[in-house]
Formats: C-alpha cells, structure tokens, sequence
C-alpha cells in the first residue's frame, strides 16, 4: 500500500513538473491556474491508465514502435487531458510535438529522481534505526 501511495505521488509531482516545464518551454501550451490540478490528475491517470493498452497495441501490431510507447502514451494523454476546459490548452501541431517530447522527458527524469529520493530516504532511515530482526 505504501509503494502504491509513494508511485502515485511520484507520478503526481513529476506531472505537476512536466506540464508546468512544458507551459514555460513551449509556444502553444497554456495552463489556468483554475483548472490545472485538474489537468494534472486526468494526464497522470490517462499516463497510468495508457501506458499498458499501447504498449500491448503496439506488441502486437507494430513492434517498431516499442520504444516510442512512453512518447505515444503522453501525446495521448496530453490530448485527454485538454478535453476539460479551463485547464490544459494546446494549439498548433508543433506545439503537441514539443510538448509530448518535453512533458515525457522531465516526468521520465523527474520521476526516476524523485523515486530516488524516496527510495533513498527510506533505506537512509532503515541503515540509520535498524529495527529487530526476523530470526
């Protein structure tokens, strides 16, 4: 229960990160402060949600494309999220291109970092109280 908590966290923030780096970086990407959080549960659910149903698409039809799957998965996730208004808007084909390359890059980086400062002070904690061991 607590990795569950921790990945979802972990996928919230890094979203939170690419779409807010994504919004500065690119031409054609606006973000509303009213609906932003919003934005950023329907991409990262869209993200979770995706990922598996293209990654099977994609083995069994066109395996060439297996390794694009997280660059497909956040281009679809980011037009769904879009759907709501007043949160994610994106216009311009160009815009969809650098924003899905942009937004995969920083929550692919952002969540192995921040996985890694979670998994970090955890076993820093463990090293630093030792609890009984199971003997």
């Amino acid at each position: 229960m607590i990795r569950m908590l921790i990945g979802i966290a972990v996928n919230l923030a890094s979203a939170v990160l690419g779409l807010l780096v994504a919004a500065w970086l690119v031409e054609g990407v606006h973000l509303e402060a009213a609906g932003f959080i919003t934005a950023v549960v329907i991409f990262t659910a869209a993200t979770t949600l995706l990922g598996p149903f293209v990654f099977n698409t994609a083995r069994r039809y066109a395996s060439a494309l297996l390794g694009g799957i997280g660059l497909v998965s956040t281009l679809l996730a980011l037009w769904i999220a879009t759907w709501l208004p007043g949160g994610l808007t994106i216009s311009g084909w160009r815009s969809w291109v650098l924003a899905a390359l942009v937004v995969w890059l920083v929550t692919a980086l952002g969540g192995w970092f921040l996985l890694w400062l979670a998994v970090g002070r955890k076993v820093a904690n463990r090293r630093a109280n030792p609890g009984p061991t199971n003997f």
